[in-house]
């Protein structure tokens, strides 16, 4: 894990899809998977559905949010993996909606079809949202508050999907059965071409990789908030040397030349073909315990045999409990 990890109640408006909240013991998992017209379950509309099942913890630190726009005909749906307390996820569940929709023009700009457009969108607004949130922990958090999300964010209009994403959740697809995974784990460790760019990135940016954790301290290398990383990096050095963690002749040599976390995210677009059958949004919390390929042929047989997204998603709950 990152560091902690919760579920949380989403609120669902009006849309299609399922949303998977499953919370295994101590390990906790937040995930959205949208159902695709299909011969699945014949039924035509995209359709929602969800469940949450919470683990020990006191405190929830992951979120989803799901918002269908009828005005402007497209779907929003999000996951987030908070960690390090709950400040950055409760600020990003309505800021990030916001400042998505005002990027794409409500809407408009995905009427294009300019996918260039519309990343450059998506980046912008991921990386604003992040500089207001970093704001907004200075003046309103606790001091102490080093608290981060991850997110993956899908945008529906029509018969296309955007996938923006930052952090080690998953978005997985159903094609007539076959899986595709279509975001990368930004974590700084592993032998993929992903984690290989993320450990370079790091490093250039002038940090350093202890167990596969960025100054020994945080298994993921994109993520909202995590202040130390970004605008409090030198506080957090002096920190480490209170705390004795490493040496002033150590600190004295580091040379900080960008933020070692950042908030840029990586923007895929999927078009919505007649072989989709459902994709699958989800925190690691769901993917470290049980493998994409059972994720997604346990939620096909489930749409199988009955067709409703609610019993598929609550299935899978409990079924990723005993993992």
């Amino acid at each position: 894990s990152n560091t902690l990890r919760h579920s949380a109640y989403p609120s669902a408006d009006a849309g299609g899809g399922l949303v998977v909240y499953p919370t295994y013991g101590r390990h906790r998992c937040s995930a959205i998977a949208i159902d695709a017209p299909s011969s699945l379950t014949g039924v035509t509309p995209i359709r929602w559905g969800y469940t949450s099942v919470q683990g020990f913890r006191d405190e929830m630190e992951d979120d989803i949010v799901i918002r269908s726009d009828a005005v402007d005909s497209f779907s929003y749906a999000a996951v987030f993996d908070g960690h390090a307390g709950s400040s950055s996820v409760k600020f990003l569940r309505e800021e990030l909606y916001k400042e998505c929709v005002g990027a794409l023009q409500a809407g408009s700009l995905l009427n294009g079809g300019d996918f260039a457009a519309i990343k450059e969108a998506l980046i912008k607004a991921f990386e604003s949202v992040d500089r207001n949130l970093l704001k907004w922990l200075e003046a309103n958090g606790d001091e102490e508050d080093e608290s981060g999300s991850t997110a993956t964010v899908m945008i529906i209009r029509n018969d296309v999907s955007f996938i923006a994403h930052i952090g080690d959740s998953c978005a997985v697809l159903s094609r007539s059965g076959q899986i595709e995974e279509l975001t990368d784990y930004h974590r700084p460790y592993g032998s993929s071409r992903a984690a290989i760019q993320e450990v370079k990135r790091v490093k250039e940016a002038g940090g350093w990789i202890v167990n596969g954790r960025i100054c020994g301290d945080i298994a993921v290398s994109r993520a909202f908030g995590d202040i130390r990383f970004k605008t409090k990096k030198n506080d957090m050095l002096k920190k480490g040397v209170d705390e004795g963690r490493w040496s002033e002749k150590f600190v004295s040599r580091i040379e900080f030349k960008g933020d070692m976390v950042v908030a840029t995210p990586d923007i895929f677009q999927v078009p919505l073909t007649s072989d989709v059958e459902f994709i699958i949004l989800a925190s690691d919390g769901l993917w470290d315990y049980m493998k994409s390929s059972d994720v997604v042929s346990y939620v096909r047989d489930q749409l199988r045999k009955h067709g409703n997204v609610q019993l598929a998603c609550e299935s899978l709950a409990q079924v990723a409990l005993v993992k």
